[in-house]
């Protein structure tokens, strides 16, 4: 494939100055001015700042993907989900906290894991970047641990099952269903 530029490659702005307006564990809000590389300033940009977010992509042994279900109270409604967290605690690696989280959420653990894919949720607006690893050959370790603010289902599903709950908006979070979507583009048939 060819590409063809247009247009000059844009340039990274400059920070001039920069406030905190929020901050709470759960919501930080920053107001920036910036100039931009022609000149121009915006003197109110405001970024979401977030600590890293993880995502497992796990499969068990027997080729069953690792699905949750909760409520999410943005949108008032349960929807499938892959297990996911935050990476929130000092010391710890990405994939680390992608392991505990999964381990926590559903139970299962162990297997073989390699980095899948990193996605910002809206790189114009927050600062944060989700990593997705996959997970093959995990297994019923424990039980669930929960946080007293979770409610979790855990339920596995085959191959099949996966890409019919993608492709028919039965798991409407984008940085989950993204990571679900390039297995199956880059695994070929259903049974890779």
């Amino acid at each position: 494939m060819t590409e063809t530029r247009i247009h000059e490659e844009p340039k990274p702005w400059t920070t001039v100055s920069s406030r905190y307006l929020y901050t709470e564990p759960w919501l930080t809000l920053r107001k920036d001015k910036v100039e931009l590389s022609n000149g121009r300033t915006i003197d109110d940009y405001y970024i979401s700042e977030f600590p890293p977010w993880c995502n497992t992509l796990a499969f068990t042994v027997d080729r069953k993907a690792v699905l949750i279900r909760q409520y999410r109270h943005g949108i008032g409604k349960v929807y499938y989900e892959i297990p996911a967290g935050v990476h929130d605690k000092k010391g710890e690696s990405v994939l680390d906290a992608a392991k505990r989280e999964l381990l926590e959420e559903t139970g299962f653990g162990g297997g073989t894991w390699k980095p899948w894919m990193e996605l910002s949720a809206n790189p114009a607006l927050q600062n944060n970047i989700t990593y997705t690893f996959l997970a093959e050959g995990v297994e019923l370790l424990d039980r669930q641990h929960l946080d007293a603010t979770e409610e979790i289902s855990v339920h596995l599903v085959s191959i099949e099952q996966l890409r019919t709950i993608v492709l028919d908006g039965e798991m409407i979070q984008a940085l989950h269903a993204a990571p679900i979507l390039k297995y199956f583009a880059t695994a070929g048939p259903l049974n890779p």
